[in-house]
């Protein structure tokens, strides 16, 4: 019986990916129809010329960019509420977002000796993310081969955030408006600004974390039970948590250095996969996280270009506005909960 419930929300949450994916590749600046869709997904483009050149450069590439973002976030998201037993935890709460701000903040607020077109290209500000989330990814890597315990991880990693926060709104505060406006931009997150060459790097990197993370499932089931019962099955703590931790960073830190922060999905999708497979175990959790985060990203961009045709609304807002309520549902009713 619980199988044949699982096997129909799979199936239910594969027609809303692909309904989401259809939706995301029409709704744009320039609108398709889903007889323009029909005509490219089947080659055939002859009357329409440029309707290759809008889906193959623009739509395809930002659809892709949303699935992987959205499965990674999610699936990261999922591991650090298991991690820390915590549900309002999240990718970004190891401080991962935040240093990856800092390299794209000294980059970009810090820099008066490169010229504003270098300062400015996409993967310049990709590869100064990527190094500042390095740099907190090793630093809460050697934290945690240092403590056994989870709450002072957790508490490294906001201190971390703060820190890092700290000195990107000293640079803020020091920088010329030019270069406030461009740092402004990136903390907005775009998912459009990720060209095929780029996803040439993202894709596979966010492929090895979510097989990564797929292949933690008895480790993170484990973890569900407490410590002492993972200790009894035979599993090393040390190295579960450095593997799920190591495994996070790399999905947070690669999905923010190419689209910038993204709010709220990978700390409410893990909350609606719970909900609707009304269970934990992560072999199930996790692929659930992988399909209703890239959908629900996939949503999120087309609300970005719907209000007004004219302007592309930041995908952190728009995130923002789905996630934020459904995390106030649960801290509520967590609250009922133990009353």
């Amino acid at each position: 019986m619980k199988n044949s419930r699982y096997t129909l929300f799979f199936s239910l949450l594969c027609l809303a990916f692909i309904g989401a994916w259809v939706a995301d590749i029409c709704i744009g600046s320039v609108k398709l129809s889903l007889s323009d869709f029909w005509q490219w997904i089947t080659g055939n483009e002859a009357t329409n010329p440029g309707l290759h050149n809008i889906i193959h450069s623009f739509r395809l590439p930002k659809a892709i960019t949303a699935c992987l973002a959205g499965a990674g976030l999610a699936v990261s998201g999922q591991m650090m509420q298991t991690l820390f037993a915590n549900p309002l935890a999240g990718p970004y709460v190891l401080g991962i977002s935040s240093g990856a701000g800092l390299g794209v903040a000294i980059l970009l607020l810090g820099s008066t000796l490169l010229p504003t077109f270098l300062i400015g290209s996409g993967l310049l500000q990709v590869g100064a993310a990527i190094v500042g989330a390095l740099v907190v990814m090793l630093l809460v890597l050697l934290v945690s081969t240092r403590t056994n315990d989870t709450i002072s991880l957790l508490l490294v990693g906001m201190m971390f955030g703060s820190l890092a926060g700290a000195i990107i709104n000293v640079l803020q505060s020091i920088s010329n408006p030019e270069s406030l406006k461009m740092y402004v931009v990136w903390s907005m997150g775009s998912l459009g600004a990720v060209t095929w060459d780029m996803l040439h790097i993202m894709a596979p990197l966010i492929a090895v974390g979510l097989i990564a993370s797929l292949l933690l499932c008895k480790q993170l089931n484990a973890l569900l039970l407490g410590e002492n019962y993972a200790v009894g099955l035979g599993i090393s703590i040390g190295w579960a948590r450095t593997y799920i931790i190591l495994t996070t960073c790399l999905l947070a830190a690669t999905i923010t250095a190419f689209t910038g922060p993204i709010a709220f999905i990978g700390m409410a999708v893990p909350h609606i996969a719970r909900g609707l497979f009304k269970t934990s175990n992560h072999r199930v959790i996790l692929p659930a996280c992988m399909l209703i985060g890239a959908s629900l990203l996939m949503l999120c961009d087309c609300f970005t270009q719907l209000p007004i045709s004219e302007y592309i609304l930041p995908i952190n807002a728009i995130s923002s506005l789905i996630g934020a309520p459904i995390i106030l549902w649960v801290i509520i009713r967590n609250k009922h909960l133990h009353q």
